[in-house]
């Protein structure tokens, strides 16, 4: 196998001193003891498990972890580390979403909250076909003519002939047997949509004081992604530029690194997000932080579909 390249030596070596010198920040950094999510869009612990413990009541896909007793923070609650939804689908790639962006129309002009409707497939034509005939059904009547049965004989000579017609499809390899056994490699049970899956995980970062996403990806066969793999599920915008591969703040270094959302920009983010939703009239708590943060993160892992479906207004 062929040694990693320089400029892969360097990248590794530069983000292992960068995460070496933020572990030490963190370590030196004090906890946050007064509530400054407003003024600032950061979370203190307490307000981290309140969101938390709301997040899981709402969404109970998301459950609270322990993690690893020697990597606990003791600013944290013992059973309370982490936040964890496990095997959550990734049907496509970030640079998909992209596709046929050109084929759109808007649909009128913004109506009254400055919303605007867009057509999809707008160059998309649909040709008339009512006169077209059902192959099937042409083919059947045909046969069934070709014997010269009529009456009571004719419904159970085109009972027989459709049943040959259909095991002539699946001889020819037209259409697949009915026998899920005979899906996909004839293990029975097997019809069923391999997607990758994602363990999404998200921690509390002392140093950023604000949540922190962590991602660990499975293939199609559960094998683990390789770190290209997972890039190809983050959006373009963030994939080189805010996304590392680092080991988990509360799991054994044995399970392998993961890859990270840096939150630098995080609280300036969340901070804006919650001044809107103030302008507008609508109340920003800290325990609705978490519903918040993670439509935030969709837009940087556009294709994993964990449960964020509950709205902060509904909260």
């Amino acid at each position: 196998m062929a040694g990693p390249s320089a400029s892969g030596w360097s990248t590794s070596l530069w983000q292992f001193g960068r995460n070496a010198a933020l572990g030490a920040a963190e370590y030196m950094t004090p906890v946050l003891s007064e509530s400054q999510f407003r003024d600032k869009g950061v979370l203190t612990p307490e307000e981290f498990v309140q969101a938390g413990d709301l997040l899981v009541l709402r969404c109970p896909t998301w459950q609270w972890q322990a993690g690893d007793p020697a990597r606990a923070r003791p600013f944290l609650p013992p059973d309370k580390q982490f936040l964890l939804t496990r095997n959550v689908p990734c049907q496509k790639r970030a640079r998909a979403l992209g596709q046929g962006a050109d084929d759109e129309q808007l649909v009128g002009g913004p109506d009254e909250e400055g919303d605007e409707w867009v057509a999809t497939h707008a160059s998309h034509t649909v040709q008339p076909d009512e006169d077209a005939p059902d192959m099937e059904v042409a083919a059947l009547g045909e046969s069934v003519a070709d014997l010269g049965l009529e009456g009571a004989a004719a419904p159970a000579a085109a009972q027989a002939v459709e049943s040959e017609f259909e095991m002539d499809l699946e001889v020819d390899g037209a259409v697949e047997a009915d026998d899920p056994s005979a899906l996909l490699g004839g293990a029975a049970g097997d019809n069923i949509l391999r997607t990758r899956t994602y363990d999404v995980s998200i921690t509390y970062d002392k140093y950023y004081q604000c949540g922190r996403v962590w991602l660990y990806g499975y293939s199609e066969a559960r094998q683990p992604l390789t770190q290209a793999e997972v890039l190809e599920d983050i959006s373009a915008d963030h994939a080189l530029k805010t996304v590392t591969l680092e080991s988990h703040p509360h799991l054994p270094h044995a399970l392998g690194l993961h890859a990270s959302l840096h939150p630098c920009k995080h609280a300036s983010v969340m901070h804006k997000l919650c001044s809107e939703l103030v302008e507008s009239g609508r109340e920003c708590r800290p325990d609705q932080y978490l519903f918040l943060f993670l439509k935030f993160i969709s837009s940087v892992v556009p294709t994993i579909e964990y449960d964020h479906t509950i709205s902060v207004d509904g909260l």
